[in-house]
């Protein structure tokens, strides 16, 4: 795609969150009370799955910048009839690396030196940001979600780095495994970027990764997605756009304000809903409550 065809594809899909009535919290607005009701009725096994990696605090070629996790206590003996002690500890995070799963708040991307809805990017400074923040989802997101498993409709293990999902990819998933996707839904797509990394080895993934065309968006403004979760970056690498870097992110939070969720984990949720037979199910996302920040880790839970 060149950059004049995505230009004119990230202005028709601005028109349509607008139109869709999307407000500050985007897409989000999509998730409507009677929706998250709903979704509830998802729950048949009562079963719980986490849809999060484990936080990786070693380098690697996909992680330069690893998590940091001291422990901070106890230190040294304990004194004469100290009884109570306690173990503690500090965690440090890069929330927007290539190896943890995490949440990308709707100030995270900027294009043209705007934010979504037009905020202008002085509203992120070194002290935060003042709107648009993780605080939109403060009180979580509960809905319905969706796993379309793109490996298992074109019968192999994962997607190579650099192959990109279409949006007519999405729709075939969605009739081979009888699961359509509407509004307020929380989409997950998997392209077996986890289980490549668990089997062949961890690679520098921000040059080579599969993810999703930038035109299959016109499938999520659609179907009304509230949010966009992925076990990759959601964007392919190299970008598919000519001159225009992380295409996905871009038109997803920047123009439709639709939150994303990128390097999540599928592989203990395919084959549990391959053998229910199921792909939908209420998924639960909960953000930590960071102030004025641009993104938080994320543990997922699909509860069947």
């Amino acid at each position: 795609m060149d950059e004049g065809a995505f230009r004119a594809l990230r202005q028709r899909l601005r028109e349509r969150a607008a139109a869709a009535g999307a407000g500050e919290r985007g897409a989000l607005d999509h998730v409507t009370p009677e929706r998250v009701t709903a979704a509830a009725a998802e729950v048949r096994l009562g079963r719980t799955v986490s849809l999060a990696a484990r936080i990786e605090t070693r380098q690697g070629p996909d992680n330069p910048d690893p998590a940091g996790h001291w422990m901070t206590g106890p230190l040294g003996d304990g004194g004469p009839g100290e009884a109570v002690r306690f173990a503690t500890d500090r965690f440090a995070m890069n929330v927007h690396g290539d190896a943890d799963s995490h949440l990308d708040a709707l100030c995270h991307v900027l294009f043209d030196g705007e934010m979504y809805g037009g905020t202008p990017e002085a509203a992120v400074t070194s002290e935060g940001a003042r709107t648009l923040s993780v605080d939109l989802v403060a009180d979580g997101v509960v809905g319905r979600g969706v796993l379309l498993d793109i490996p298992l409709l074109r019968g192999t293990d994962w997607l190579e780095p650099g192959d990109e999902v279409t949006a007519d990819d999405l729709r075939a998933a969605e009739s081979s495994q009888s699961a359509r996707v509407g509004a307020g839904d929380i989409l997950l797509v998997r392209v077996g970027h986890r289980r490549r990394r668990r089997e062949a080895g961890a690679w520098n993934a921000a040059e080579a990764r599969a993810g999703l065309h930038p035109s299959a968006m016109e499938f999520l403004a659609d179907r009304k997605v509230a949010v966009l979760g992925g076990d990759g970056n959601n964007d392919t690498a190299p970008s598919a756009v000519e001159g225009v870097a992380f295409p996905v992110h871009v038109l997803a939070v920047q123009a439709m304000g639709v939150h994303l969720m990128d390097y999540l984990d599928f592989e203990e949720l395919a084959p549990v809903c391959a053998a229910a037979g199921r792909w939908s199910f209420l998924c639960v996302l909960a953000p930590l409550r960071l102030p004025d920040a641009t993104g938080s880790p994320v543990n997922p839970i699909a509860v069947l």
